[in-house]
């Protein structure tokens, strides 16, 4: 009877290990832990059964205890095995999220583990590259923003200089000083409005408001513009045209800022182009040039901050690249979206979308 206990307890430890292991391979720690819920109580229902059947009418107690006690045992290890398992994968996530706070932002977490914990490692992997990304864009934001402060400051005490020393009188250069002064003062908002944007700390009134007269204002406003410049400026809007719920101020602020990057990058005799529409429960306006186009890059990366395409589009040409930057924001923040595309015909076209104003819909 020794020799049976010794079978059926071996055959138990190794029905266990086996079993163990196997609910390793299960895709889900849920699973895993029922599985080794299932095993911790069958196991030794199994071996105790086994057991009592051949030898409880010959009273062997003793050998049925150490048969349950070894069964008890195989499951305690089989319970431990997988453990470890799900330990271990849980202590690589750790490991990572603690490179991670000390400022590694190249750590990523191992994602070869059970469906939850691999989806748990694969979203921890996102929010560290979003980081990285965040971190870098940081970076490339404090180094290009002083590059462009220092411009106008070292022109600003350039100028100074030459009048303490008596090289030129303080009228020659005042409207230049006038001039350096304002781009400093433009680029200062300009970075106020992107920090408020980032900070989530925009806010704007929304109202109804009709678009015809906020565009015509604003074409109004660069006509000088366009004729210095040999450029046709014109609108092209659907009648009629609902409300828009929308800032109207800031409105205005992405459509110059739309039509004045239209008007620097169309050539003499070419046109510039505002069209409107109402379509699918929103207005659309379009901003079209013809000029040159956009470059598969300047399609992925003209809505960046300070970012610009080419030598036309430096700030020799005006702007520092933070207008298309603020125009998304401002769009955004109107609920409607913003972006760049080519025109099948030649040139740029940016297109930007407005929820129409609730009493609007209701009339539709």
């Amino acid at each position: 009877m020794i020799q049976f206990a010794l079978v059926v307890s071996l055959g138990t430890l190794l029905a266990g290990l086996v079993l163990a292991l196997a609910l390793r391979l299960l895709p889900t720690v849920r699973l895993q832990l029922a599985g080794l819920a299932l095993l911790a109580v069958g196991l030794p229902l199994a071996a105790v059964i086994l057991g009592g059947l051949v030898m409880f009418h010959m009273h062997a107690d003793v050998k049925i205890l150490a048969i349950a006690a070894a069964s008890a045992s195989t499951a305690l290890a089989a319970a431990l095995l997988v453990a470890t398992g799900i330990g271990r994968r849980i202590g690589g996530l750790e490991a990572a999220a603690e490179e991670l706070s000390a400022g590694e932002l190249t750590a990523r977490a191992p994602t070869k583990a059970p469906r939850e914990l691999a989806h748990l490692g694969e979203s921890f992997n996102v929010m560290a590259s979003n980081l990285e990304a965040l971190f870098e864009a940081r970076r490339q934001l404090v180094a290009w923003a002083s590059h462009d402060l220092r411009t106008p400051l070292a022109s600003i005490q350039a100028m100074l200089e030459a009048t303490e020393d008596g090289l030129a009188s303080i009228e020659e250069y005042l409207p230049a000083l006038g001039e350096q002064t304002r781009i400093l003062a433009v680029l200062v908002d300009d970075l106020f409005e992107l920090a408020r944007i980032d900070a989530g700390a925009l806010t704007l009134d929304l109202r109804e408001a009709h678009l015809p007269a906020l565009v015509s204002h604003c074409v109004r406003g660069l006509e000088a513009e366009a004729r210095v410049r040999h450029v046709r400026l014109e609108s092209q809007l659907e009648e009629p045209l609902p409300a828009a719920r929308c800032a109207p101020d800031h409105l205005q602020r992405v459509l110059l800022n739309l039509l004045t990057n239209a008007l620097r990058h169309t050539p003499s005799d070419g046109s510039v182009l505002v069209r409107a529409r109402h379509r699918a429960g929103e207005l659309e306006v379009s901003v079209e040039d013809t000029g040159a186009g956009l470059s598969p890059e300047a399609e992925q990366r003209v809505f960046e901050r300070f970012w610009r395409a080419d030598g036309s589009r430096t700030r020799a040409s005006g702007g520092a690249g933070l207008g298309l930057a603020i125009a998304q924001g401002f769009v955004e923040a109107q609920g409607g979206r913003i972006w760049a595309e080519n025109r099948p015909g030649g040139g740029a076209r940016f297109t930007f979308t407005l929820p129409v104003a609730e009493r609007s819909l209701a009339h539709a």
